[in-house]
Parts: C-alpha cells; sequence; structure tokens
C-alpha cells in the first residue's frame, strides 16, 4: 500500500500464441508497465508457451498461412506480400526474416533478450500447468526464472489487476 492509500496499478497478461508477431505485444505492454513503476506478470498458455520454452524462443517464426498481417502493405509498405503467397514453400522464413530486419531498426531486442530485459525489470513470468503438461514440457524447458502456475492461481494473482489477452 503506498502512503496515499491507492494500491500499486498491476497488468496481468495472458500470452496466448508463440508466432514472431504475437510475441512482441505482451513483452512489450510488460516492459511499459515495468518502466511507468506498473506491477507486471506475463502467463503464458498453448503457442505462448513457445516464448519462455529454452528450444524454441531463439526461433520464433512469422506465421505466413491464415495471418492477416500479409494484407498489411498499406500500413507496412516494407510488407507487400498477398495473403494467398503466404501457402508458398519458403514464406515463413521470408516474412520472419523481413519482421526481424524492422524489428532491428526499431532497436528492439530479439525476443530471448527481450525477455531476458522483461524479466530484469520485475515482471513475473509463468507458464501455464495445463499447457505444458499437454505439450510435455517441465521447468527445465522453460527459461528461467519463469514458474509454473495453473489457471485458478493465476486468476487469484491477478486479482484488481487490469488484465489483457494476447
Amino acid at each position: 500500500m503506498f502512503e496515499n492509500g491507492n494500491k500499486p496499478r498491476k497488468l496481468s497478461i495472458i500470452a496466448s500464441k508463440g508466432s514472431l508477431d504475437m510475441a512482441y505485444p505482451p513483452l512489450i505492454l510488460a516492459n511499459a508497465a515495468r518502466m511507468s513503476g506498473i506491477d507486471a506478470d506475463i502467463f503464458f498458455t498453448f503457442w505462448g508457451l513457445d516464448i519462455i520454452t529454452k528450444k524454441k524462443m531463439n526461433k520464433i517464426n512469422m506465421a505466413s498461412i491464415g495471418n492477416p498481417a500479409f494484407s498489411m502493405a498499406p500500413y507496412a509498405p516494407w510488407f507487400k506480400i498477398p495473403t494467398w503467397m503466404g501457402a508458398l514453400p519458403g514464406m515463413s522464413a521470408l516474412s520472419t526474416w523481413m519482421m526481424n530486419r524492422e524489428i532491428a531498426k526499431l532497436d528492439f531486442p530479439p525476443v530471448a533478450e527481450f525477455i531476458e530485459m522483461v524479466s530484469d525489470a520485475g515482471a513475473c513470468l509463468y507458464g501455464c500447468k495445463m499447457s505444458m503438461d499437454m505439450m510435455g514440457l517441465t521447468k527445465e524447458d522453460l527459461f528461467e526464472p519463469a514458474e509454473i502456475l495453473g489457471a485458478m492461481e493465476f486468476l487469484e494473482m491477478s486479482e484488481g489487476a487490469q488484465v489483457l489477452f494476447v
């Protein structure tokens, strides 16, 4: 509790997707929260676990099939690939390379480095127990200091927080 009687602000983020374009939003939001003095927790569930899984966090790709971002040409002139081309061989690798290049231009770190930065800033990282069990993952598979937490426990600790589902 602060001296003025106000509770500290808190942000709880649920990261459910593990593609490159979906890895950055929860990390950017958690980083911004911590830089603003807001407590931040990220709960990684389903494919979002790829973001904190040691074997996958350095190999996160853009999804090229069924990704609405392929129609972003008016907003991202560097990305002028028609949606149907996402099904062609090599398009995921190309779009991943293009996205990584643009991210680097903005001076954002790669995903693994960003996770470490957010964690060092005080954000708490949690892997969803049910999703981990379903995918055969253990605590040793996760980036340290990520912890394992059940959904009910995450909801309990998120009481009073602003909750975002990404």
